[in-house]
């Protein structure tokens, strides 16, 4: 999986770096960093009912396609930022084998 992510991310390096208005990450690299965030925040919503909608039909089709939308523009987002999946995949590696309480309630004192 980590090779798609990969590719992913040197794909949005190239397309950013190109600037093309034909590449749609180039056109949201370009409109800042509020309108990759309206995306972000779009992606979120869809797969919130895209979950309640796999749960009553029993299928998952349509949640994993939202899922992978919502990846896709957090790497985006991660990529207009000058960083990339690595450090998100860092962040959850520290996390193995903490309580997920315990690591929740060290976030609240920073």
């Amino acid at each position: 999986m980590s090779d798609i992510l990969n590719q992913l991310a040197q794909t949005l390096e190239q397309r950013k770096q190109d600037g093309s208005d034909q590449s749609y990450v180039a056109r949201l690299h370009a409109q800042g960093l509020n309108e990759i965030l309206k995306k972000v925040g779009e992606e979120a919503t869809e797969v919130i009912l895209a979950a309640k909608d796999a749960e009553r039909k029993h299928n998952n089709q349509g949640l994993i396609a939202e899922t992978a939308d919502l990846w896709f523009h957090c790497m985006v987002m991660l990529s207009y930022l000058e960083d990339d999946h690595q450090s998100v995949l860092k962040e959850l590696e520290s996390r193995f084998g903490l309580s997920g309480l315990v690591e929740k309630s060290s976030r609240s004192l920073v």
